[in-house]
């Protein structure tokens, strides 16, 4: 095995400070797992121009990595004002759906892109303005306008971002814009589509038919962003392919003491139900600007691995930061050493129900107990590897060797999990043979090593389940 290979994946957004092909080439040196492309900023054309710098430089290295879109979603937004505004404490602020209402008196208004606002706010209810820095309180609503009291003051400007925390938004999960993005996804090849404000299952089915009828594969994460979809989080797991916990929008809707909890909670989830999870949002934000992690955030990554999560994802760090790379090292660092103290043995709150499943687990066990051991399987599905993956035995490495290329690259995302593009051929014995020969070659064993094999045999012409103890020549 590899000295220190790390475990736990690493998701890095693309964007200015990251599209030459030099940085890229660089960042897939350090180790990054997937490039992802945020649709709220990037065009098709910029795009287009990125995929085939990633795949130039993912060539010369050697290492294939995955692509997922995040796709923008349904958001609320306040209009356009005639200059900015210095709201402060106490301060009273209309809001209002259609811009032909006439402001009352000297209370300042804005319009939102919502139609339903007054319908569904009602007194009492918080309006969060500008990522949550701007916090009102509904003291009132009329037919036509929603009144709310400012409780922390700041300065609004123009097309800010809205949040209306615990309130059942009636908003499309895909737009029109969102179908063009897929669309164009898919002509692309993208690998993973993340799922904006998913708030229940039915929003995950209804892109899995739209990918679906236009014979993708791309697997879709499942953004949770709302308490809607706290409410309804076992739901969307089991729909989904796999969770992003977004922390950014999740900490405003939340309450900020929550998100570790719900953090847990969903990572916890996701492995029960052999899915990957991702934690994304300000894991390392200071080093937009700065070259050193602050303290709470190495403690936060460190909280990630030992909570098990598949991915860490990096954003601002990467697209408009100074340290991109730096940025890769450090989740490099804090990841391996943290790896070390996970328990080796497989979590023992995993259900295994078939006996291909506990199979599997007897597989990890094996390997667990023999020193320089680790564990290959030929798939051409997610099951195996995903399941092996979920018993996070950090002391054992899987090797899952697949002929479908899109899996292959897929295979990324998945914790401790090491994908491998493999040509199988009609001899059972020799596909085995050839499989940790490449092992062997690059370097991932080396002679007199033990894996743990999984695969199909033909036994008197019926082909049954496998473990077997392969030694390294």
């Amino acid at each position: 095995m590899r000295d220190k290979y790390r475990l736990t994946k690493v998701i890095f957004t693309i964007g200015p400070a990251t599209a030459d092909e030099e940085t890229l080439e660089q960042l897939i040196k350090e180790g990054v797992d997937v490039c992802r492309f945020n649709m709220a900023h990037a065009s098709h054309e910029w795009i287009k121009n990125c995929i085939t710098k990633i795949r130039r430089a993912s060539q010369r290295v050697g290492k294939q990595i995955a692509l997922m879109m995040d796709v923008k979603g349904p958001e609320i937004r306040t209009g356009d004002l005639p200059g900015p505004l210095d709201l402060k404490k106490g301060d009273l602020m209309d809001f209002i759906v259609d811009d032909s209402v006439k402001a009352e008196a000297d209370i300042p208004q804005v319009t939102v892109n919502y139609p339903k606002l007054i319908q569904d706010l009602k007194p009492g209810d918080d309006l969060l303005v500008d990522s949550g820095l701007i916090r009102l309180k509904v003291l009132e609503k009329t037919e036509n306008r929603i009144r709310a009291e400012v409780e922390t003051p700041g300065e609004m400007g123009n097309r800010r971002h809205v949040n209306l925390p615990g309130v059942h938004v009636d908003l499309p999960s895909l737009t029109n814009k969102d179908k063009k993005d897929v669309t164009f996804g898919i002509e692309q090849e993208f690998d993973f589509f993340a799922l904006s404000f998913v708030r229940e299952a039915g929003d995950i089915e209804l892109l899995r038919r739209f990918l679906s009828q236009r014979h993708s594969k791309a697997r879709i994460i499942a953004k949770i962003e709302d308490q809607t979809a706290i409410r309804n989080l076992e739901d969307i797991v089991i729909a989904s392919d796999g969770l992003m916990v977004a922390r950014g929008d999740l900490g405003i809707e939340c309450p900020y003491e929550e998100l570790p909890l719900i953090q847990k909670d969903a990572i916890r989830l996701c492995i029960q139900n052999f899915k990957p999870a991702i934690v994304a949002t300000h894991m390392l934000e200071s080093m937009i600007s700065a070259p050193v992690p602050t303290r709470a955030e190495v403690s936060d990554v460190f909280n990630a691995v030992v909570q098990r999560a598949d991915c860490m994802m990096l954003s601002g760090e990467t697209t408009v930061g100074r340290y991109p790379l730096e940025c890769v090292r450090v989740m490099n660092k804090v990841a391996r050493r943290s790896e070390g103290i996970i328990k080796t043995k497989p979590a023992d709150w995993i259900k295994l129900d078939t006996a291909a499943e506990k199979m599997l687990r007897s597989a990890a066990m094996l390997a667990q107990e023999i020193e320089n051991s680790g564990i290959v399987v030929f798939t051409r599905g997610m099951r195996y590897p995903l399941l092996l993956s979920a018993l996070r035995s950090s002391k054992t490495p899987i090797y899952a060797f697949t002929d479908e290329e899109a899996l292959f690259r897929q295979l990324n995302i998945v914790w401790g999990i090491t994908p491998f593009y493999f040509t199988y051929t009609q001899d059972r014995e020799e596909s085995i043979q050839n499989a940790l020969h490449m092992l062997k070659v690059d370097k991932w064993v080396k002679s007199g090593d033990r894996l743990v094999v999984i695969t199909n045999v033909l036994a008197r012409s019926k082909v049954v389940e496998s473990i077997q103890l392969r030694r390294i020549e």
